[in-house]
């Protein structure tokens, strides 16, 4: 996660006991505002034994909870007063938070899109739905939300650093150029060298992307992504290695990290470390459930462990969804071979010949890719 976006993640109190109220739930209140979370935990769940419809105090629980870092307990008390005011925007907000911290991007995203909804000029909700929406791919999205009047009045560097990057990602580099200039005139930064080495990588030039994303990780080593684009760098240049190693480092940062995840997950499925490769190739899929590259690593695998029949199955829904994979093709041909069904292999294999043919057509001398048809 960019650091530029650390101040947006605070969890709340929600509830402020009025003079009123018992005095066991003053008491867990004071106990929370004055930072003694484990005081106020136990105290709020005295107080919830006797009243579980008090949805205001459970809200209160799960942000106490949350800053102890004890998040799964935090989302079901989130859960539970939701239940009973869905409509709540502050419950709903510490909720994304806490789904955030624990790395499940997709919900946190769709729990930030409800309040923004509900809230479309709170300006730290945008930057954080951006910012999710960037992690999960959506780079049209990212930019939807902050290439907009006013929205960077919140943070400039962390919209320009954002922004930036979903430019640079969508392929859009001259735009993606100008922020990178603007986050540099506040002097050299670890995310100014990754947004830098980002675009570079997408031009091709591998070296001078390596230079600026090992500087960017010199200046800060826990820096979100910057370890997985150099481990990517260092696969288009044949370092397999110290691609493996950047990929690790990402995860030691970031377990959450998608292409870590898929790229550490691949290289480990062609070393034949499958149960290693599977975990965390697994964990890719939860977080983009409809990518096909994760798909069609998993396939593979199971293809290779002779799970024939499953990988058959997701290879048929790949190539029928992407007609043009053609990998997709040559893993599907081997695995009709396999099951000794000649005719369908022998229709891939022409599906092959076709897409290879027009890619030759286009990039003349480009290998064509074949099945296993043993």
């Amino acid at each position: 996660m960019c650091r530029l976006l650390l101040a947006c993640l605070v969890f709340t109190p929600l509830f402020a006991a009025p003079q009123e109220e018992p005095d066991d739930l003053r008491r867990a209140v004071a106990m929370h505002q004055a930072g003694d979370f484990k005081g106020a935990i136990k105290t709020y769940q005295s107080f919830l034994k006797a009243h579980p419809e008090a949805s205001g105090v459970r809200s209160n629980l799960g942000a106490a909870l949350a800053h102890e870092g004890r998040f799964e307990e935090a989302i079901r008390e989130y859960d539970l007063a939701l239940a009973s005011e869905p409509r709540n925007s502050k419950a709903r907000l510490n909720l994304a938070l806490a789904e955030y911290k624990i790395g499940r991007i997709r919900k946190a995203a769709e729990e930030f899109e409800t309040v923004h909804q509900a809230e479309p000029e709170n300006q730290q909700v945008t930057l954080l739905l951006a910012e999710c929406d960037l992690r999960i791919g959506d780079y049209k999205k990212t930019i939807e939300l902050l290439d907009r009047p006013g929205v960077a009045a919140v943070n400039e560097l962390a919209v320009a650093y954002l922004l930036g990057t979903a430019l640079i990602r969508d392929n859009r580099i001259d735009r993606g150029q100008f922020y990178i200039n603007r986050i540099l005139k506040n002097g050299d930064s670890a995310e100014a060298r990754l947004l830098l080495g980002t675009a570079k990588m997408m031009a091709s030039d591998y070296k001078g992307a390596r230079d600026d994303l090992a500087h960017s990780i010199q200046l800060n080593p826990k820096l979100s992504e910057a370890h997985s684009y150099l481990g990517l760098t260092l696969l288009r240049t044949g370092d397999i290695g110290g691609a493996e190693q950047a990929f690790r480092e990402e995860l030691e940062n970031d377990p959450h990290n998608f292409e870590a995840n898929l790229q550490l997950g691949g290289l480990l499925r062609q070393d034949q470390r499958y149960e290693e490769a599977r975990v965390l190739l697994r964990q890719a899929l939860a977080m983009r459930p409809d990518d096909f590259g994760v798909r069609y690593q998993l396939a593979a695998m199971n293809l290779e462990e002779d799970h024939v029949a499953e990988a058959q199955t997701e290879l048929e829904k790949l190539t029928k969804e992407v007609p043009n994979f053609v990998q997709a093709h040559v893993t599907l041909a081997t695995a009709y071979y396999r099951l000794q069904r000649k005719e369908d292999g022998d229709r891939e294999r022409e599906v092959i010949r076709r897409l290879n043919a027009a890619t030759q057509a286009k990039q003349p001398g480009v290998a064509p890719a074949g099945p296993d048809n043993k």
